[in-house]
């Protein structure tokens, strides 16, 4: 489908975001990207990160060690891409863009492709957010049925029990399915990838080599092939579920909306950021632990509005906005427990498995 266009207005809810939340880093003599919290942090996970994997890899560390070692891998990695590659995607990790650069391809390391997710995430989700055919983060079919306008097929009447299990499945298929088919059929969805340069092609192939070999051939030659599999899998379902579960609270809940375009002029009947805020939902924003693991992602309408900002000013600039939505009267969706949000999600699967 042709991506769907967004209303045009002059005095936007937008440009007084914009106003509020720039007068707040004037007044703060603040700069907009990460501190030395961040980068502290993204030394820790780094470092854990190697440790565990060279600990695992070449020291052989006992069953009952290298299980709780492997889970840990899988935390980190999830971690690192929240924390680190995310923010450095968004050109928000750092006022370097060198240092930008190398946060952003990290994500290559992690078994994916930067490239492409790059133009899955940061231009496809982050402009056209929960509209059926565009956004590739809704598009589970047939496993799964997200919103109304998807065909519903009798096993989603089952999907809010088995999609705990597609969700720790995320990562292995990222890496060894999903790049690979958006890569060759150049499209993401529905919606065709811009032409990659050479250097991009050069650098999506010796990424998922370079994974390969450290994750896949170089560990069995080490430990064996029945090892590593244990290994692998329990690391990659840990992040695949821990990333699975983030995003989806984010936008996939009984309050979010799932606009459809106009049928004859494929408009939204919204401008962007309202739109925005009408998809998008926070959740367990008074945890600081879960806003430190997360990368500040339980501050989704603060990111979606604003994903240049690191995710560190979150907490400040969520007051700016939640204020501002109140003065326009656009409902601010926000979960105060993790758990409450993981019962709309789940309730939200509920209904679309039932409802025809």
């Amino acid at each position: 489908m042709a991506t769907p266009k967004f209303l045009q207005n002059s005095n936007t809810f937008h440009q007084e975001l914009k106003k509020r939340v720039n007068q707040y880093f004037e007044d703060k003599k603040k700069a907009a990207t990460g501190n030395f919290g961040l980068y502290f942090k993204a030394a820790f996970f780094f470092l854990s990160y190697i440790g565990l994997y060279v600990h695992l890899v070449f020291f052989t560390p006992p069953v009952w060690l290298a299980v709780i070692e492997c889970v840990l891998l899988g935390g980190f990695t999830a971690a690192i891409g929240f924390n680190v590659m995310h923010d450095g995607g968004h050109g928000s990790f750092s006022k370097s863009k060198a240092w930008n650069k190398v946060a952003a391809i990290s994500v290559n390391f992690l078994g994916a492709s930067h490239i492409l997710w790059s133009m899955k995430h940061n231009i496809i989700h982050h402009t056209y957010t929960n509209i059926d055919g565009v956004d590739d983060d809704i598009e589970i079919k047939p496993y799964l049925r997200m919103c109304a306008s998807q065909k519903r097929y009798k096993i989603h009447r089952f999907q809010h029990y088995y999609v705990w299990f597609l969700y720790s499945t995320l990562h292995i298929l990222w890496i060894f399915m999903l790049d690979y088919n958006k890569y060759f059929t150049k499209k993401i969805g529905s919606v065709p990838i811009k032409k990659m340069s050479v250097k991009e092609h050069l650098g999506f192939w010796a990424a998922k080599i370079l994974y390969a070999f450290f994750f896949v051939a170089l560990p069995i030659y080490l430990l064996g092939f029945g090892t590593w599999l244990v290994g692998f899998l329990i690391a990659t379902m840990v992040t695949g579920f821990i990333i699975s579960v983030v995003f989806q609270l984010a936008h996939t809940v009984e309050e979010t909306a799932f606009p459809i375009p106009e049928g004859d002029t494929n408009k939204i009947e919204n401008e962007w950021a309202i739109h925005q805020v009408q998809t998008t939902a926070n959740f367990a924003t008074k945890n600081r632990l879960i806003s430190w693991l997360v990368g500040g992602l339980n501050f989704q309408i603060e990111h979606h509005l604003f994903p240049k900002i690191s995710h560190v000013h979150y907490p400040a600039i969520s007051k700016i906005i939640k204020q501002t939505c109140e003065d326009f009267n656009i409902k601010y969706i926000e979960f105060p427990r993790m758990r409450s949000a993981i019962a709309s999600h789940t309730a939200l699967l509920r209904r679309m498995g039932r409802l025809a």
